[in-house]
């Protein structure tokens, strides 16, 4: 059973070749490469590899098998203040079945009210409108094949909704996390937001003309037009984690990644943590491309801090994030998780 397991993750990266076959800008539903928690944010925006003591449910997010951390429940709420007054707020709660855990998380993006500016009027009105919302449900599974090798896998479903203009579509997460014994390191390989093509579809398509060669006091016709199909943003990451003690209490964690996209170059992480007494943290990331034109809107660096509170019966914890960026307000991220 545990070879079959390992088959199928194996078959699974081969057949994501294919998803990565695409051409650098075709790809859509980019919130799905958000990362929304602090700790990982901290550490560079990725986590393959769980880092020691992560909460589950953060863990996951990056790794589906990093779920098999959890012994017991846990449950987490994270809020970010993302560029241009944007909010996104992340729930999720676990709850582990033995050498099996279960998850269910969702994530929600805020947009506010954006000023209405259409072809036949761009000038923006007062008062003038439009909504646009995104959401994600996810629902994932984990299994502890042995005291090294853990696997897992993620299914979530997506929304994304402008005006009268919608489109929904299903990705696949897996991954797999290998533990080195007691040497405090952490092997680990995920694939992200594995999906088929999908399409924006409403009445926001709807255009009205007149038909060639109709009177001009002829009624106008509506013609719906076609959009056109876009690929998930599928990734593929390697990543690596060690962890060590130090002197008095304290412990030390080096993070690293590398994630191949359809989205163009591919991105290297690296990261570290420094903890006390299991009490306080502080952390540090960079992200940066292999090759090609860096267009992305972060500097690359990223810093946080977070503290473990013990209380009898669970465990809290409470982290922040910040990522600093080019041209936009940096954005700010508070997590807080809960071990039970």
């Amino acid at each position: 059973m545990k070879l079959k397991f390992i088959c199928a993750f194996l078959l699974l990266f081969l057949v994501s070749n294919g998803a990565f076959a695409q051409e650098e800008g075709t790809t859509g539903s980019m919130h799905l490469m958000v990362p929304t928690t602090a700790r990982t944010i901290g550490l560079g925006s990725v986590a393959t590899t769980a880092v020691k003591g992560m909460n589950p449910v953060e863990a996951m997010a990056s790794n589906p098998s990093g779920l098999s951390d959890n012994t017991g429940t846990a449950a987490l709420f994270s809020r970010m203040n993302y560029v241009a007054d944007i909010g996104i707020s992340t729930f999720g709660v676990a709850q582990n079945l033995g050498t099996r855990n279960l998850a269910l998380t969702f994530t929600a993006w805020n947009f506010g009210d954006i000023a209405r500016q259409t072809e036949a009027k761009p000038e923006i009105e007062d008062g003038v409108t439009y909504s646009a919302s995104t959401s994600v449900i996810g629902v994932s599974y984990s299994r502890q094949l042995t005291d090294r090798i853990a696997t897992g896998v993620t299914f979530k479903a997506s929304n994304e909704r402008i005006d009268d203009l919608s489109q929904s579509r299903v990705t696949v997460d897996g991954g797999m996390t290998y533990t080195v014994g007691e040497s405090g390191l952490r092997f680990g390989v995920a694939l992200l937001n594995f999906g088929p093509k999908s399409a924006f579809s409403g009445d926001g398509l709807i255009r009205f003309n007149r038909i060639t060669n109709q009177p001009a006091n002829a009624a106008q016709t509506p013609f719906r037009i076609a959009a056109e199909d876009f690929e998930s943003p599928a990734a593929l990451n390697f990543g690596a984690t060690y962890t060590r003690s130090l002197a008095g209490s304290a412990s030390a964690t080096l993070v690293g990644n590398f994630r191949s996209t359809s989205l163009g170059p591919d991105v290297y992480t690296g990261g570290v943590e420094l903890g006390f007494r299991n009490l306080l943290f502080v952390r540090g990331g960079y992200q940066g491309i292999t090759g090609g034109n860096d267009n992305s809107m972060y500097t690359g660096l990223s810093a946080g801090a977070g503290l473990n509170i013990d209380v009898s019966g669970f465990q809290m914890s409470v982290d922040y994030a910040y990522r600093a960026t080019n041209y936009f307000t940096a954005p700010q991220t508070i997590t807080v998780g809960l071990k039970f």
